[in-house]
């Protein structure tokens, strides 16, 4: 498999850290869709990372079903989300909020560096957006004692709110302090601990 797209997208970053934890082989090519559109574009017309290449030669874009494919291929048993009822949906929910967090977060760098005027009406769309996310999921972190979201596992729902949070306090860190969000933040410090989060990590770039 051929994973397509750079480390600093949260995107990326949580399908392949799933990857490395289903211990599934891949080639990484580190492609920017700014500097490299012209070779992710014949895979994916987009241009839009993540890509994942099959061995088939099949290519699966968007996050969400790469990582349908990655655990149909782990089975259920292996699979770091419920198969069905209400923890799986209550776990795509996390998912989905917090991959929507990121795209806000991402929305916010593109208009401050790729806009020379920026629209104050689209950015505080944005924050808010990000905010009352923040809100919600720092509420329902809270409530839960176990040392993962659903349990004593990581799950998806832990990886995309690790690497959601990660790339949101680097590309806007004047949102942050240190008592706001802290089951969030908590959260996300305990991940940036594992070795599987230290190994496949870049720093923030925005694109020029």
């Amino acid at each position: 498999m051929i994973l397509i797209g750079q480390y600093d997208s949260p995107f990326v970053r949580r399908v392949a850290i799933a990857l490395n934890l289903y211990g599934m082989a891949y080639e990484h090519r580190p492609w920017s869709v700014f500097g490299d559109a012209d070779k992710i574009a014949p895979f994916n017309p987009l241009i839009r990372v993540p890509t994942l290449v099959l061995d088939s030669g099949d290519v699966l874009i968007e996050s969400a079903l790469i990582l349908d494919h990655l655990d149909e291929q782990a089975g259920d048993a292996r699979a770091m989300i419920a198969s069905s009822g209400p923890e799986r949906r209550q776990a795509l929910k996390v998912c989905a909020l917090a991959t929507g967090l990121a795209d806000k977060a991402v929305a916010l760098v593109y208009e401050r560096v790729l806009h020379k005027e920026r629209s104050q009406t689209w950015v505080s769309r944005c924050t808010g957006q990000v905010e009352r996310v923040l809100d919600a999921l720092e509420a329902d972190r809270a409530a839960r004692p176990t040392p993962y979201w659903f349990g004593d596992s990581i799950g998806h729902a832990d990886i995309a709110v690790g690497c959601a949070l990660r790339f949101a306090r680097e590309a806007h860190p004047e949102m942050f302090s240190a008592t706001r969000w802290p089951a969030l933040i908590g959260h996300s410090d305990h991940c940036e601990t594992l070795p599987v989060f230290k190994s496949i990590v870049q720093p923030f770039n925005p694109p020029k």
